[in-house]
C-alpha cells in the first residue's frame, strides 16, 4: 500500500527546480504536465522533461517520481503518456479521472510496477469513485478538490466539501485501496490554514495531502503522521493486551476492544 503522505506539483517547464523537489521531504514529487504549464508550452516542457530524464540525477529518484499527464481528452495527452514508458516514473496521475474503462486502457500501457492515481475533479468523476479505484494499477485516489467545486457550483473548499470528501474516503475503502488524497491548499503561505486543513482532513480518514510549495511538506508530513501522544497510547494498547487480554481491562475509561487494538496497531504501523 502507499506510504506517501505528501505529493508535491513541480511546474513540468521549470526542470530546474526538479532537483530541490526531489530533495524536500515530500513523498511524491510530480511533474505536472497539465495545470502547471501553458498550452503553448506543452510540447517544449514535455521534451525538457524527456531530457531531464536521461540526466543521473533523475536516476535516483524513480521510487519518488510521477508524472501528471493532460486530459485524455486532449491533444497531448498520448505524447505525455509515451513518457512514462522511460522507466523512470513510479506511476501517472490522471486528471478529469471518469471513465474506469479509460483508466483500463491507461493501464494496459505502463510497465514493471508503475501505478496510477486517479485525481476525481469532476461530479460524473466522483460518481463513479468506487469503479475507478478497483481499476488495474489504480494504488489510491485523489481528490482535486478546487477544480470539483467549479464542475460542482459549489463555492468554498471546507464544510461545502465534507460530505464529497467522506464519500471519498468510504469508496476508497470499499475498492478496497489506500486511504485517498486530499486537494490542495492554496493559500501556502499560511500556515495555520494548512495545519487545519490536514487536521480536518486526517479527521476525515486522508491519508495524504496534495501540495503546491515544498513550504508545504513539512507541516503535511507531521500531520498525517502519528502524534508522540497516540504513538504512547498505542504501545500501551498492545502492552495491556498481552498481559491482560481483549476486554480484561480499562485504559483511560475505556474498556479495551478489538476495534481500540486494531487502531493501536494501525497507529504503530504508520508510526
Amino acid at each position: 500500500m502507499p506510504t506517501a503522505k505528501s505529493y508535491l506539483f513541480v511546474p513540468g517547464d521549470r526542470p530546474e527546480r526538479f532537483e530541490k523537489a526531489l530533495n524536500s521531504h515530500a513523498g511524491m514529487v510530480i511533474l505536472d504536465l497539465e495545470d502547471a504549464v501553458a498550452p503553448d508550452a506543452k510540447d517544449s516542457a514535455r521534451e525538457g522533461i524527456r531530457q531531464w530524464l536521461e540526466t543521473s540525477q533523475a536516476s535516483q529518484f524513480t521510487e519518488r517520481l510521477m508524472l501528471r499527464v493532460n486530459d485524455m481528452d486532449t491533444s497531448w495527452y498520448a505524447s505525455d503518456v509515451a513518457l512514462l514508458g522511460s522507466g523512470k516514473f513510479q506511476g501517472v496521475m490522471l486528471p478529469k479521472a471518469q471513465n474506469p474503462k479509460a483508466l483500463e486502457a491507461l493501464a494496459a500501457t505502463l510497465h514493471g510496477q508503475q501505478e496510477i492515481i486517479p485525481l476525481i475533479e469532476t461530479v460524473q468523476g466522483w460518481n463513479n469513485a468506487r469503479q475507478l479505484g478497483e481499476a488495474t494499477r489504480v494504488s489510491r485516489l485523489a481528490f482535486g478538490s478546487v477544480d470539483f467545486a467549479i464542475d460542482a457550483g459549489i463555492e468554498g473548499d471546507q464544510e461545502e466539501l465534507d460530505y464529497v470528501r467522506s464519500s471519498l474516503v468510504l469508496q476508497s475503502r470499499l475498492a478496497g485501496r489506500a486511504k485517498p488524497v486530499d486537494g490542495v491548499t492554496v493559500d501556502f503561505r499560511n500556515q495555520d490554514v494548512l495545519k487545519a486543513d490536514v487536521a480536518r482532513s486526517r479527521r476525515y480518514g486522508f491519508g495524504a495531502k496534495l501540495c503546491i510549495h515544498p513550504a508545504q511538506v513539512d507541516v503535511v508530513n507531521e500531520g498525517y503522521a502519528p502524534s508522540a501522544k497516540e504513538i504512547d497510547w498505542a504501545h500501551r494498547v498492545l502492552e495491556g493486551v498481552e498481559k491482560f487480554g481483549l476486554g480484561a481491562f480499562a485504559l483511560e475509561g475505556k474498556l479495551l476492544d478489538k476495534p481500540l487494538f486494531i487502531r493501536a496497531q494501525r497507529i504503530l504501523a504508520a508510526a
